[in-house]
């Protein structure tokens, strides 16, 4: 199939690459020029494992290819799938009139019979207001549309699309089933219909399910602590009840960051504020992450007493494991905070090169990782060996949220460790 991908930061890009992958005829469009530039060459807009090669493959192959001008990227498109990367701000507010305005530069240039599919990450019923707009344009052309949430994780997300555990489609015409089957046949026939409304509610409820359950073992956690229960002991009770189960979201660790699931606990509570229906428990899910996020400033005062002047290292900065993106990252949000504490913060990420120039002033970035502070697991860190840190930092405190490092520096008498949940120890 013909196929034009919209928008091409992790979304798009990624949906580009394993379309063509697949066999289809994919065009990525885009409004950057320096995106588009650099895709030609073969470079992604930011790191995920195997997207590269991927990205090259698809070049070398002709079936993919990368523009900035409508009227190529449409020429023959059976299919425009919408895939920006919906920008959120710092209060979890999502630009939405930005992802309306792009989609609707390509309505006069459609063709007939063009099935639009949406991804972008936006509030239930705006898959209705294009259609109304798109309408208006173009009364005579059979232009349908179509919502399929996307479902990509950061650092997996060519395995989920690839091998995805479901699709989730929205979709008001039986005709453009057909044109959805093929499209996905290369991936999974394991398609899940249902209306418009419907998928976009699915995608919100998803996210939130996540963010509640988050925020749930957290909030347990925390009065683990204050009476000596251990929760990953907590955890293994709960995940071994059949109504829970083992793949349930409950291990205490981190707060949630990125603005991922913020985004959809701020569009489900605004639903519920436009219709004056209360959301008690969603609207208390962000108060509740907010506030563990404070979690590791906590155990730093209360360990440590006053921080200016001592020495923290960070390891991992990233926002996950598997990407280089900085932005919404709870690892960069605790090195400011260190910063202006009066703490001198060196930081080590695999995946980090440089800092952006609004950081570069508050800490170091070193090229080896030596803490007495944990943060984004990466693999990496997991070969380090006691003896290898505290060859270059005795007295050393690790505050390891979610017990990434538990096997390895958590067993060493010498350290004291700290994770959510518990009480700090040495062994």
């Amino acid at each position: 199939m013909k196929v034009c991908v919209l928008g091409l930061w992790h979304l798009g890009t990624v949906t580009a690459a394993c379309l063509a992958s697949g066999g289809h005829e994919v065009t990525g469009l885009d409004f950057d020029p320096e995106a588009i530039r650099r895709l030609q060459a073969g470079q992604p807009p930011l790191f995920e494992p195997g997207l590269e090669d991927l990205v090259k493959s698809g070049l070398e192959q002709k079936r993919l290819r990368f523009t900035n001008d409508i009227a190529y990227a449409l020429d023959g498109a059976q299919i425009v799938w919408v895939t920006y990367d919906t920008p959120v701000d710092e209060q979890d507010r999502a630009s939405v009139e930005f992802v309306i305005e792009r989609v609707a530069r390509l309505f006069p240039h459609l063709g007939v019979n063009t099935l639009v599919i949406i991804s972008s990450q936006l509030p239930v019923g705006t898959t209705h207001r294009l259609e109304q707009i798109c309408r208006a344009v173009n009364p005579d052309k059979s232009i349908t549309f179509a919502y399929s949430p996307e479902n990509l994780r950061l650092g997996k997300a060519l395995d989920v699309f690839r091998q995805p555990d479901r699709v989730v489609i929205g979709n008001r015409s039986e005709m453009d089933k057909s044109k959805i089957t093929a499209l996905f046949q290369p991936f999974t026939e394991r398609l899940e219909w249902m209306s418009v409304e419907s998928a976009e509610m699915t995608k919100h409820a998803v996210n939130a399910f996540l963010a509640v359950s988050v925020t749930f073992a957290n909030e347990i956690a925390v009065l683990c602590e204050q009476v000596g229960a251990d929760a990953k002991e907590v955890e293994r009770g709960l995940k071994s009840e059949a109504r829970i189960g083992p793949k349930a979201y409950l291990s205490p660790g981190a707060a949630f960051a990125g603005g991922t699931l913020a985004r959809d606990i701020m569009f489900l509570t605004q639903i519920g504020e436009q219709a004056n229906q209360p959301t008690h428990l969603l609207s208390s899910v962000k108060i509740s992450n907010d506030t563990h996020k404070r979690w590791t400033a906590r155990k730093l005062n209360s360990l440590l007493g006053a921080l200016n002047g001592r020495h923290v290292a960070v390891w991992g900065l990233t926002y996950k494991p598997g990407t280089d993106t900085l932005r919404r990252s709870s690892s960069v949000e605790l090195c400011s905070w260190l910063a202006k504490q009066g703490v001198h913060v060196l930081a080590h990420d695999p995946a980090v090169r440089s800092l952006p120039d609004d950081l570069s002033g508050e800490f170091i970035l070193c090229d080896t990782p030596l803490s007495s502070l944990h943060a984004t697991e990466w693999p990496e860190y997991r070969s380090l060996t006691a003896e290898m840190v505290l060859s270059v930092a005795k007295n050393l405190t690790v505050i390891d949220p979610g017990r990434f490092l538990a096997n390895t520096l958590g067993r060493d008498s010498r350290i004291r460790y700290v994770s959510v949940g518990s009480l700090p120890h040495s062994k």
